[in-house]
């Protein structure tokens, strides 16, 4: 059985996500899994270079930070994953992070920026598989209630 592969938002679910308020901040949640080599476009200039998926994503990092930076986001949690201890064994990452915005919209921003456009190329060179969830802050001081 083939997984299916999550790299860019459906139309569905970025309307989705352009419905929510965009004048909050958000935290996004990030799983994502590297494919063994990167697979850029025939035609892109780093198509034969060779890359792992990682590497393409560190380049994805690299070439996106000054947008991402520049509109206030922010990585305010980054992980590695040890274990799968409820769900799927198969749902493995390679690197987990949370990005926390400004604002909804300053993602939005973010996502529709030209040189952005050209950054994102790396990451979908990279990435086999990956989940990208919107989140909004709660108060957490009751525990898990």
């Amino acid at each position: 059985m083939t997984e299916e592969a999550f790299v860019d938002p459906t139309r569905a679910a970025f309307d989705l996500f352009k419905s929510l308020p965009r004048d909050e901040p958000i935290w996004m949640l990030n799983l994502v899994r590297y494919r063994p080599l990167a697979l850029y476009p025939a035609d892109h200039p780093d198509a034969n270079l060779g890359r792992t998926g990682e590497e393409a994503y560190q380049e994805y990092g690299r070439t996106s930070d000054p947008i991402f930076s520049r509109l206030g986001g922010k990585v305010v949690w980054r992980g590695m994953m040890q274990a799968m201890v409820t769900g799927p064994e198969s749902e493995a990452w390679d690197t987990i992070f949370i990005a926390n915005y400004p604002s909804a919209g300053a993602f939005l921003a973010m996502v529709t920026d030209s040189d952005y456009r050209e950054a994102v190329k790396h990451r979908q060179a990279a990435v086999l598989t990956s989940r990208l969830v919107r989140c909004q802050q709660q108060d957490a001081s009751g525990g898990f209630a």
